[in-house]
């Protein structure tokens, strides 16, 4: 027999070694993220996968399902919580929708809209952040960067390279590349590098290929988040 956890008073089955996330996504239960990627370690950075398990507050991509768990996903508290963790991540980076070229793309826009984010409730940092320019195919927007880190695993566990790291903490927490220069143009990467693409926000885009799809036309604009996320990150998506 399967061994199985309940979620929201649904039971899921889950294999050893498995998390609560992957558990519930193979089971069609989504739960919001944007750290999470079915393809690298699991970071729990974001926090928007927060969970109560038993009673205990835990991030559902990092923690191990097992027997006997009671997970509590969808609450009003945990709602609430997330939302203030997205207006967060709003108000410390510079994130003008609709003139962003992701938008529409974007996850982090997209966890907005399923959470209801109607303002940013927080004020605005204003932080004064800079864009490198300087590679031939692949441009970094700072303003944009949520600290996710998926850059920075996808670089090291896909792409066999180490081009980006975090440095610093808090609100002096910034995303580097690996070049004496700091610049992007003295790195190894490549366009057709994972790390170029796996941006969940407009932090890191590649040249010339902004508007090929119109806004109005795009993946966001037609479904939503947790539709999108179940269907990409199914173990058994594309087999």
């Amino acid at each position: 027999m399967s061994k199985t956890i309940t979620i929201d008073g649904k039971s899921i089955p889950f294999e050893d070694g498995q998390t609560i996330m992957e558990a519930a996504t193979a089971a069609g239960v989504y739960i919001p993220h944007l750290c999470h990627h079915p393809d690298f370690t699991p970071h729990g950075s974001c926090k928007l996968c927060n969970v109560k398990v038993n009673g205990r507050v835990c991030s559902a991509c990092t923690f191990p399902a097992m027997e006997g768990q009671d997970v509590m996903n969808n609450t009003k508290d945990l709602h609430d919580d997330r939302q203030k963790i997205t207006q967060m991540l709003f108000v410390e980076g510079n994130h003008l929708c609709p003139g962003c070229e992701k938008s529409g793309n974007c996850r982090l826009q997209a966890v907005a809209y399923y959470l209801n984010m109607l303002d940013n409730h927080f004020p605005h940092f204003y932080a004064k952040r800079e864009i490198d320019a300087s590679h031939p195919d692949v441009m970094i927007d700072h303003n944009r960067c949520i600290f996710c880190t998926l850059c920075v695993r996808a670089s090291q566990q896909k792409d066999g390279k180490d081009v980006f790291a975090i440095s610093g903490r808090g609100i002096n927490k910034h995303l580097i590349v690996n070049a004496q220069s700091g610049l992007l143009k003295d790195t190894d990467l490549e366009v057709a590098d994972e790390a170029a693409h796996i941006c969940p926000t407009g932090a890191i885009l590649i040249k010339r290929t902004g508007y090929h799809v119109p806004i109005g036309e795009r993946i966001y604009d037609h479904k939503q988040i947790d539709q999108v996320s179940l269907e990409t990150e199914h173990p058994e998506h594309g087999e």
